[in-house]
């Protein structure tokens, strides 16, 4: 697993890929941060945060789109799934990696965040939690978008298929208001990433919705090992 990671890893910087996702995460999170933070003069960053939401959103496929289906289209995957290591060794270096260079690209908001307590004190666990909230809900999306990279081999499909599928999970709670059933409506707002998100950026840790991404994340990465097996056999 350590070797499919670091070449994983490294294979986000042999192109302009990962540096420009690192920038473009960087952008946003430091404009919204002079924005809302800077000339707003508050410590909250809460709006920050939220304002990240959309953003992960658009990034994610994009960090994801390669992992499986580029495998597939160079007939790579053929040397990883004859070689002596697990179905789940490959999944997990690969989600490891994306989940990496996620990490680094949202670290801005706590340097951010060092920077507003040189001027004012910050409540530090509320910025944790805010923090602790986006990593989970890139944790899930990416493991969501890199199951879907393993159902084509083209890394454009792979990408739109991310964005559409990341943004039904986001929006899903807007179905409950267009069904009269009180069970569907529950369902929806259960499985909405928005509605267990938005806690996060109050600063609330809600275990229950750490879970959710946590479980979210493994069935995803359980499905992405079970289509490698199953080409594998094919």
């Amino acid at each position: 697993m350590n070797a499919i990671l670091k070449r994983e890893f490294r294979a986000y910087f042999l192109t302009p890929l990962g540096y420009v996702l690192i920038a473009a995460m960087a952008f946003f999170t430091n404009y919204y941060f002079f924005t809302y933070n800077l000339y707003g003069a508050t410590t909250d960053f809460s709006t920050l945060f939220s304002m990240l939401f959309p953003v992960v959103l658009f990034l994610v496929p994009v960090l994801t789109m390669r992992l499986l289906s580029e495998d597939k289209r160079l007939k790579t995957d053929q040397l990883l799934l004859t070689a002596p290591i697990s179905r789940i060794s490959i999944v997990l270096g690969k989600y490891l990696a994306a989940l990496f260079v996620y990490l680094i690209a949202i670290s801005f908001s706590m340097i951010d965040a060092l920077i507003a307590s040189i001027y004012a004190a910050v409540e530090w666990p509320v910025v944790i939690g805010h923090f602790a909230g986006l990593f989970l809900l890139g944790a899930a999306l990416i493991a969501v978008c890199m199951f879907l990279s393993g159902l084509t081999e083209s890394q454009v499909i792979a990408a739109v298929l991310g964005f559409v599928v990341s943004l039904f999970l986001m929006l899903i709670d807007a179905l409950s208001y267009v069904v009269s059933n009180a069970f569907l409506q529950e369902i929806f707002h259960y499985m909405s990433f928005n509605d267990r998100y938005v806690p996060f950026t109050y600063g609330i840790l809600d275990f229950s919705n750490a879970l959710f991404f946590l479980s979210f994340a493994a069935l995803f990465l359980f499905l992405s090992t079970a289509v490698l097996e199953k080409r594998r056999w094919s």
